[in-house]
Parts: C-alpha cells; sequence; structure tokens
C-alpha cells in the first residue's frame, strides 16, 4: 500500500521569505534606534543635568521699626503691591514730638549756658588787670614808706602793713590768674557754635529729629506685602518683625543636585527651567550662579550624626543657585516655593565650579530710608544762631 507524500505548495516560500525580511527589517530599526540613542546621549544628555528637586527661591524682606511706639495706622495688607518709599505704617507721633520739642529747649539752653561762660572768661581777664594795678598801687606805697622808715618818719608798723598789702594784692593777682584760666579752659580754642556741649546737644536735636520722622515706617523695596503680624494699636519696639515684602523681580531657583551629579556642574552654564504653575507651556532660562558650600542636611538645624554601627548610605544633595531672566519674571510671574524642572547645558565647563568672587558694587540696596539729614542740621542751626545774642568766638 502506498502512503501519498505530502507536498508544500510552491507559494508558501515567498511568505516564508517576507517573514525573514520583515524581522531583518524590525531588527535592523532597533538596531539603528540603538545606534541614534547612544549617538543622542553622547552628545545631548550626557551633556545636561536634570532634577525635579528645584524650587524658587526669593528675598523676604522683614519690615521692623526703628523706634518705640503705638501703631496708629496700617495702609497695606497682604498680597497688596507697595512701592519702595511707600509709607506702609505709621506709629503715634505724641511721644516723639515732645521729645523733639525737649531736645530743642535742651540746645538753646546749652547755647545760652555757654554765652555766660564765654563772657565770664571775659570778666576774668578785666579782673586781673584790676589785680595787677592794686598790686602795683601796693608797690608804690611800700615803696614811698620804705625811706620813711628808714629815718624814722614813720614807724616799722605801719611800714609791716604796707609789706602785707603787697602781699595780699600778689596773692589776689594770683588767685585771678588760676580762676581766668580754670574760665578759659572750657571755652578756649573753640567758638560757641563749635563747642563740645553745643554739638552733642546739637546731635541729641537731630536724633529727636530722626526719631519723629522714624514714625512712619517705610517700605524698603517695591514687592507683595506677606506675613502680617502687627494690629493696630499694638505697642511695637525696634527690631520687632511687623511683616514682611517679597520682590517677585528678585527671583531665584535653588535646584538641589545630588551630588553625584555635580561634576560637571559650573558656573555660568544656561539653564532651562519649567515651573509646574505654567507646566510645559512656558519655559524660563537662567544660568548657573554657584553652588553652595556645603551639602543641606550640614546646614540643617540638626545634623546628621553618622558616626553609628547602624550607618546606611544615604546620597546628599546640594543647592545649586540659579539666575532667572527678569524679563521673563515681568511676563509670567513666579512666587517663592513654586516646583520646577531644571535642566543644566553643561558643554561648556570653563567657569567657576562653586561661584563667582564678590561683586564691586552692592548685590541690593535701598534708598527709601535715607533721611535728609542736611534739613535737621539746618533746623538745629538756626536755634543756635537764635539763642546767641552775637558772635562770640
Amino acid at each position: 500500500m502506498t502512503t501519498p507524500q505530502e507536498t508544500t505548495p510552491d507559494n508558501d516560500r515567498p511568505t516564508n521569505g517576507k517573514r525573514r525580511l520583515v524581522l531583518l527589517g524590525i531588527t535592523l530599526l532597533f538596531i539603528l534606534a540603538i545606534i541614534l540613542y547612544a549617538i543622542y546621549y553622547s552628545l545631548v544628555l550626557s551633556q545636561e543635568e536634570q532634577t525635579d528637586n528645584a524650587y524658587v527661591g526669593g528675598n523676604l524682606v522683614n519690615l521692623t521699626s526703628q523706634v518705640t511706639g503705638n501703631v496708629q495706622e496700617i495702609r497695606a495688607d497682604e498680597t497688596q503691591m507697595v512701592t519702595a518709599g511707600a509709607e506702609i505704617i505709621k506709629l503715634d507721633p505724641v511721644d516723639a514730638e515732645v521729645a523733639l520739642r525737649q531736645a530743642e529747649a535742651k540746645l538753646g539752653n546749652t547755647v545760652r549756658q555757654l554765652r555766660e561762660r564765654y563772657a565770664s572768661a571775659s570778666q576774668y581777664d578785666a579782673v586781673i588787670e584790676q589785680r595787677r594795678l592794686a598790686l602795683q598801687t601796693a608797690e608804690d606805697d611800700l615803696a614811698r614808706r620804705a625811706p620813711l622808715a628808714a629815718d624814722h618818719t614813720l614807724s616799722t608798723e605801719s611800714v609791716a602793713h604796707a609789706r602785707q598789702a603787697v602781699e595780699d594784692a600778689k596773692a589776689a593777682l594770683e588767685v585771678s590768674v588760676k580762676q581766668a584760666e580754670t574760665a578759659r579752659a572750657s571755652v578756649s580754642g573753640v567758638s560757641l557754635a563749635q563747642h563740645p556741649s553745643v554739638l552733642a546737644a546739637k546731635a541729641d536735636f537731630i536724633q529727636a529729629w530722626l526719631t519723629m520722622r522714624r514714625n512712619a515706617i517705610l517700605a524698603p523695596v517695591s514687592g507683595y506685602v506677606a506675613k502680617r503680624s502687627v494690629q493696630v494699636g499694638a505697642r511695637v519696639t525696634p527690631g520687632t518683625p511687623l511683616l514682611s515684602i517679597v520682590p517677585l523681580d528678585q527671583l531665584w531657583v535653588d535646584a538641589n543636585f545630588k551630588e553625584s551629579e555635580l561634576q560637571n556642574i559650573r558656573a555660568g552654564q544656561p539653564v532651562r527651567i519649567e515651573a509646574d504653575l505654567y507646566g510645559g507651556k512656558v519655559e524660563f532660562h537662567g544660568k548657573v550662579v554657584g553652588m553652595s558650600a556645603g551639602t543641606g542636611s550640614a546646614f540643617s538645624l540638626l545634623p546628621a550624626q553618622n558616626a553609628t554601627g547602624n550607618w546606611i548610605k544615604v546620597v546628599q544633595r546640594v543647592p545649586v543657585r540659579i539666575s532667572l531672566d527678569p524679563r521673563e519674571l515681568t511676563q509670567h510671574p513666579l512666587r517663592i516655593g513654586l516646583s520646577t524642572l531644571v535642566a543644566v547645558d553643561t558643554h561648556d565647563r570653563a567657569g567657576a565650579m562653586l561661584g563667582s568672587p564678590m561683586p564691586s558694587t552692592p548685590v541690593y540696596a535701598t534708598q527709601a530710608l535715607n533721611q535728609p539729614i542736611h534739613d535737621a542740621e539746618s533746623i538745629a542751626d538756626g536755634i543756635i544762631a537764635k539763642n546767641l545774642a552775637k558772635s562770640v568766638s
């Protein structure tokens, strides 16, 4: 009995060939993808460091009082925008006004007392001249009496009285000279207006004038009010925190990179930032400013102590400061504490690893707290001139 042989149709052979070609193509595409990814990693990813452990930072300007007083007015509240130099809080000025009047009276009284001293010093010159004339008279009288006593025309007792009068005149002259020296010691070599006592009283007046002006507490910077803790009627003292001002044009990003990611990060490298507030729709650009001198745990309130038997290694992170473009901040404002995604381009590694040296100009400054001290000096000079009947030098 014969068994029919199984035969494979000829049309199956092309199908197997196509399958092999498809598998070969997929393999080649996979290999190509690996090669392209390796090239991309070598040229791009290996030249970039990313982290999502990054947050927006900024200055938190605490507003405090420079003088003691009761809060009379509060002119700005939470979330409100204030400009540098604007009056935010006003204290009750009554005590300061009274102190200013007392300082004015003290300055005038000091000038008048010194006028008396300067006049007394001039009087002692006249007294000295009077004592010298008295001494000359006593000596002349003794000179007339001495020859008469030699020929017994006058008694010896009369000549003795004349000699005693001379001695008394000399003693009186010496006392007058000492008194004049004492009087001149406090006034000689300086004009009345430049006398130390007048300058001290003038300084007290200027201080009282400044205290009165500082009852108006001004904003040192422009920004938004936050963390207001002061209330109307509260008694505040110098150094008491009243509220905070956040200048949103002075923001940066603190990116906390792992210690294994810091090798290629340098100051000046460009950075791309995405904030969770805007997502991928908005991209911020900045530059690496510098790197912290220690890890976050090293600067914590209770630094970690690893000298224990059950020690486990934890990868440390180091804050990297990244500046932001002010123009982009104006278009898309950020807030302190927002989360961001940071990507640092590490192609250029010529910059410093830690940061740049201190600049020659101030990093932050304000002119809002400056006081017109020359106005106070002019007022004090007017008080001095008013209490001077004439120029004494």
